[in-house]
């Protein structure tokens, strides 16, 4: 896709993704799953192709396409059966350097996050004991003359075992001077430097393709240099962020959920009980079709929420409630299938335990769904804060 423009088609999207994404099977991916391992070949792929550098302008040597072309690469990067929670970050966590980086910043590191050569960054924003109240986080950075000397952790930091560079927000300012708890919080984007960061893997249930992780901070020196935007308006740069990570992870969902749907009605065509397929019985159709329209409903969300964030129009309440939905329909769809397959369903080999286990996780991170209904019955349906 090197040099592809905003004229690109949908169906053009969708089949080059296809074709990359068909030489990894599943069985690589349950190979990955079975040894925890970072799926370098198939993300290096990705980034050979452009997949990857899909959301920097062209002048950086990106392709310059917006949200909706991105969810659907996403969408069919977990069609395809491929854990694309190893990649997505690549795409959406550099929204915040589009928008308020310096072009220094830009020319410096956009470059060579488009070609590969920066592939892994690290998220480093959740906390053991702020979880999703951000303003609450403990890690500090202090400027110290021309840097800023870093103390903290973080939990759940995707990619850290292995990552050149990690997004990181810290306390500039402590909470009890700012006249708000969003106040006095930065953002960098610095080098995760050994030597001052220890990495702990987090053994989980699924999405063994990326690596999460805890992260201890013990007097990492960040060059002002790396700081992004101004001091003390992290919080706000990272809202940015947020928007675009919703709609993207929706599209992963939908995509998750198509590929168990897919399987689940392979089986039920092909299983003879009692004579007959088992896909005959309404018992097992319902489910199935249900599935089917829940997920083309939860597409449907997805479009309108990337349609509106590509114009410049607001778009929080369509994004959350788009991973809201999504999150849930590919749930669904996951546990129908292994229920389709019955004892086979929990083998291994038949593969759809694996896109149950994945499907968990989407409705947890990154944010969850009970969080998400008191944004829109606070933003949308105008009811008091609850929280």
């Amino acid at each position: 896709m090197s040099g592809a423009t905003d004229t690109i088609t949908e169906d053009e999207l969708r089949s080059g993704v296809r074709e990359l994404c068909d030489r990894f099977p599943d069985e690589y991916w349950r190979r990955i799953d079975r040894e925890e391992a970072y799926p370098q070949e198939f993300v290096s792929a990705l980034t050979e192709a452009g997949w990857l550098a899909a959301l920097i302008p062209a002048e950086y040597g990106g392709a310059g396409l917006g949200i909706s072309q991105a969810s659907v690469i996403m969408e069919e990067i977990n069609r395809s059966g491929a854990n694309g929670g190893a990649c997505h970050a690549q795409m959406y966590i550099m929204g915040t350097l589009l928008r308020h980086g310096s072009d220094e910043q830009k020319q410096e590191w956009l470059p060579p996050i488009a070609s590969g050569e920066l592939r892994l960054q690290a998220f480093g924003v959740t906390e053991p004991d702020a979880g999703l109240d951000t303003t609450r986080l403990k890690t500090r950075a202090v400027r110290d003359g021309n840097r800023y000397i870093v103390h903290g952790r973080k939990m759940w930091t995707t990619t850290a075992q292995t990552a050149q560079k990690i997004v990181l927000l810290a306390r500039t300012t402590s909470i009890e001077q700012c006249a708000r708890p969003t106040e006095g919080l930065s953002l960098f984007y610095t080098d995760l430097n050994r030597n001052y960061v220890e990495v702990q893997r987090i053994r989980k249930m699924g999405r063994a393709a990326v690596d999460s992780n805890a992260v201890f901070i013990d007097g990492l020196p960040i060059p002002v240099e790396d700081r992004i935007g101004e001091e003390g308006k992290g919080f706000r740069y990272i809202l940015d962020s947020l928007n675009p990570e919703r709609i993207i992870n929706a599209a992963e969902t939908v995509g998750i959920g198509r590929r168990a749907l897919a399987k689940a009605t392979a089986y039920a065509k092909e299983r003879i009980v009692f004579g007959r397929p088992i896909g005959q019985n309404q018992a097992i159709q319902h489910p199935l079709a249900e599935s089917w329209a829940e997920l083309l409903a939860a597409e449907l969300l997805v479009l309108r929420a990337a349609q509106l964030y590509d114009s410049g129009q607001p778009c929080g309440a369509e994004a959350n409630a788009a991973k809201y939905f999504g999150a849930d329909a590919a749930f669904r769809a996951c546990d129908r299938a292994v229920r389709t397959h019955g004892g086979m369903g929990y083998a291994s080999e038949f593969h759809v335990e694996r896109y149950f286990r994945e499907s968990v996780a989407t409705r947890l991170a990154p944010v969850s769904r009970e969080l998400i209904l008191c944004y829109l019955a606070e933003r949308v349906l105008g009811l008091p804060k609850s929280y």
